[in-house]
């Protein structure tokens, strides 16, 4: 049986968004434990150019969010980038959850050939629906995932490596 593309994207986002819940669970109760004030954690970057661990967040929730809207061609939710606590940054991911679940997954297979255009200040990229999930969704989604892990894990947080894949 082939593997659709609703297959290998939005139940992906869905599971993956719950191991990232219990990273910032243990972030959260690492900083209590240590007395480490969350801002500490929350604010923290792996280098001075790069996005905070709040917009990794955010813009994981985003990636996963808009590849349903541009694939599926559903209508967005409104995600303003104001989380600023763990308890926002886990209603974040709550709601991108309950978006995901209501995307029919015959939407996302039948946008498998539809045109998808990304527009950047200096470029426009187009892809199919397949190539756009398969080669920015997916990659910028675990970029974002990986970068908050790779944050947390620089501020001492002890998750490991089966914790970025749900068995911690």
């Amino acid at each position: 049986m082939p593997v659709s593309l609703y297959d290998v994207s939005i139940p992906v986002f869905i599971k993956t968004f719950g191991h990232f819940s219990k990273f910032l669970d243990k972030g959260r109760a690492f900083a209590d434990e240590k007395g480490i004030p969350h801002s500490e954690l929350l604010n923290a970057r792996l280098f001075p150019d790069m996005a905070p661990l709040t917009a990794q967040i955010q813009r994981a929730s985003d990636t996963a969010k808009f590849a349903a809207v541009r694939v599926a061609q559903v209508e967005a939710v409104s995600m303003p980038d104001t989380e600023a606590s763990f308890d926002e940054l886990q209603a974040r991911i709550a709601k991108t959850v309950d978006f995901l679940k209501q995307v029919p997954a015959h939407s996302v297979d039948a946008g498998e050939n539809i045109e998808v255009t990304l527009k950047t200040p200096n470029a426009s990229i187009t892809y199919t629906g397949k190539d756009y999930v398969l080669s920015f969704a997916l990659p910028n989604f675990y970029f974002h995932v990986t970068t908050a892990y790779g944050i947390l894990r620089h501020k001492g947080v002890p998750l490991g490596k089966l914790d970025f894949f749900g068995r911690g």
